[in-house]
């Protein structure tokens, strides 16, 4: 086990920003989170990763050049 090892960086990808707006889907039930993308036109969401943590959430706004916070929906 390596104890220094350094963080593995975290390929950049793309989505349209034209047709696809970031979101974080929550459950209010449950409280579980979900990072995707919203379609503007037909209002359906893609799914990309499970958000449990701060962390899980700076590695999704990181990987897809995310500037600011994205809306959450219910």
């Amino acid at each position: 086990m390596n104890l220094f090892r350094r963080k593995a960086k975290v390929a950049k990808l793309t989505y349209d920003h034209e047709k696809l707006k970031p979101v974080i889907r929550s459950s209010i039930c449950t409280g579980e989170a979900t990072a995707g993308f919203l379609n503007k036109k037909t209002q359906q969401f893609q799914e990309v990763m499970l958000i449990t943590s701060s962390a899980d959430l700076q590695e999704f706004m990181e990987k897809y050049g995310i500037e600011e916070k994205p809306e959450t929906i219910y």
